[in-house]
């Protein structure tokens, strides 16, 4: 799934980047099932930096969340963004952040729904030097 989600990783680095998390304790993954077939999964993690629209920290911050084709619009992903958020709570944290792809309107709509207020919007650049 999270290939689905971050197409432009490969699966070796993903599961490079997942079995490091996982053995870190500001780190969460929630996962939901159907029939034993995961079927999404939401990333959390407690961030120390600052991070864009905040004042605290640490603040928990939603790095990734997917529900396959097929099961979406179900409130599958509420649920995981409600884990993630008690999940940060638990861990001291008075603020939740995210972000997205500017041209992901999907993603914005979900966060929008989900009580989050734009905080920024962003380009970034980057160029060889020669």
């Amino acid at each position: 799934m999270a290939q689905e989600l971050w197409p432009n990783h490969t699966v070796d680095t993903l599961e490079k980047e997942i079995k490091e998390a996982i053995t870190k304790p500001n780190v969460a993954f929630f996962l939901a099932f159907t029939e034993n077939q995961p079927i999404a999964f939401a990333q959390c993690q407690l961030r120390h930096d600052y991070v864009e629209g905040t004042s605290s920290s640490p603040v928990g911050y939603l790095e990734g969340i997917y529900v396959r084709e097929g099961y979406r619009k179900q409130g599958i992903a509420s649920e995981l963004l409600t884990a993630c958020q008690t999940w940060a709570k638990n861990n001291h944290c008075t603020e939740f952040a995210s972000d997205c792809e500017i041209e992901n309107t999907e993603s914005l709509k979900f966060h929008l729904s989900h009580g989050f207020i734009e905080a920024n919007r962003l380009i970034c650049f980057a160029k060889q030097l020669t």
